[in-house]
């Protein structure tokens, strides 16, 4: 099939290299000329596992091309809308200007029966705003609401392998005409078996939030629970553990740490809340209020630690930050918990050393009076004091006995409970973790 993406970020560039990679052709179209000059040369704009080498394998085949000229799309069977939708400055909803002008300078070039797809998170009631102006133009083209459900640092399995495809229709109808090509688009992972759920607009639209909000809620809650497991004296890794085990439950996201970050959970649930309260059904998210709020303290909790870590004053002492990006296999800074917990040190006193494998530049661009060492081993050298707070694997396994060696004094607050805290002890450094004893 002929498929045009529109929107050629993190979501839009990953789309467009795995729908050329299961066989379509395949144009990516953004207005960032820079960005589709890196793109079009086989470089992401962006830190991706596995991007680069798909990008240079999928161009070679001459299915896949990047333009910034928007009649490219004209032809295309089926158009995605993958651009941002950040949040609005100085309010919790999101901003909708990249959709809408993705959408209107998409309407010259549909044709009938085309596809219009949207993957980008939206608040609910925008596929049937937007349904309607392409009707009034096209009325034998379609607009499905298709999300996406991709995590950073996976994002290209997430695509190529995905856990479910949600096709949000006008009817909900399974008989729709819009499935049938969707179907052909995506038969690769259909036929693999992944489960495919036909919903109506307002459901699809839903789906991505609710799934954010909910995991948003787990993360806040085991994060609750380690505050009162450390005014108890208790160990809530395993208490995570025990009531992991329970089915009902399970294990995954109950580690407790500094909090939720990144471009998708915060600005979401925030998102989530604010479009609620337009329909009036505010009342039944109020419960995110206090998840935003749990999320929020744990960076002053790591503040706080910090300080007790350094004698009760960061006034002057070296403190060395393991990690600037919101979670490994990222350069992604947006809301980056690490990267405002340092932030915040240095404005207390401290002389802050950031190090990351690779989300400096970025760091550098959102807080430029920090200083940054990319060399882990030449940040860590004379610190008071180390702060584990992005998991990356070179973090989790450095050797506490060299690292000692290194550093002023042996002591480190592991801000993902990710260490072997009896190996760090016996080998004489001062361990804090969080909700532990």
């Amino acid at each position: 099939m002929r498929i045009s993406v529109i929107g050629c970020g993190y979501l839009g560039a990953v789309h467009a290299a795995c729908m050329a990679q299961l066989g379509h052709e395949v144009v990516g179209i953004d207005t960032d000329e820079e960005k589709i000059q890196a793109l079009a040369a086989a470089r992401a704009p962006f830190y991706e596992p596995g991007l680069d080498k798909l990008l240079s394998e999928v161009q070679a085949t001459g299915r896949l091309s990047f333009t910034t000229d928007i009649s490219a799309a004209g032809g295309s069977a089926i158009h995605f809308i993958c651009v941002g939708t950040p949040q609005k400055k100085g309010e919790n909803g999101a901003d909708m200007t990249y959709v809408d002008a993705a959408v209107s300078s998409l309407l010259d070039h549909v044709q009938p029966g085309d596809l219009v797809v949207g993957k980008s998170t939206v608040p609910v009631g925008t596929a049937s705003r937007l349904s309607t102006l392409l009707k009034d133009r096209h009325p034998e083209a379609h607009l499905v609401w298709n999300p996406e459900f991709l995590r950073e640092g996976h994002a290209v399995s997430d695509t190529l392998h995905p856990d479910r495809l949600v096709y949000g229709v006008q009817d909900g109808s399974e008989e729709h005409p819009a499935i049938a090509i969707l179907d052909e688009a995506y038969s690769a992972p259909i036929s693999a078996g992944t489960p495919r759920l036909i919903a109506d607009h307002p459901t699809a639209e839903l789906v991505k939030t609710a799934a954010n909000s909910f995991l948003a809620t787990k993360i806040s809650f085991i994060n609750a629970m380690a505050e009162l497991c450390e005014a108890a004296g208790a160990d809530v890794t395993r208490l995570a553990d025990a009531i992991g085990l329970d089915d009902r439950i399970g294990r995954k996201f109950l580690n407790a740490g500094i909090g939720f970050g990144g471009g998708c959970l915060p600005k979401d649930i925030r998102a989530f809340m604010a479009r609620a309260g337009e329909l009036g059904a505010d009342q039944a998210l109020t419960f995110l209020r206090e998840v935003d709020a749990i999320n929020m303290r744990r960076r002053a909790r790591v503040v706080e630690l910090s300080r007790e870590l350094c004698d009760g004053s960061l006034l002057g002492k070296r403190v060395t930050v393991l990690g600037a990006a919101f979670k490994p296999e990222s350069d992604d800074v947006r809301d980056s918990p690490a990267l405002s917990i340092a932030a915040q040190l240095q404005l207390q006193g401290a002389v802050v050393t950031v190090t990351d494998p690779k989300a400096l530049p970025n760091a550098a661009k959102r807080f430029p009076e920090l200083h940054y060492q990319p060399n882990c081993e030449e940040a860590i050298k004379q610190a008071d004091a180390l702060l584990l707070l992005t998991e990356w694997e070179e973090y989790r396994t450095l050797d506490p006995y060299e690292v000692a060696a290194s550093v002023a004094t042996p002591k480190i607050l592991d801000g993902r409970n990710v260490l072997d805290v009896a190996k760090w002890r016996a080998a004489g450094w001062t361990y804090r973790g969080l909700g532990r004893p």
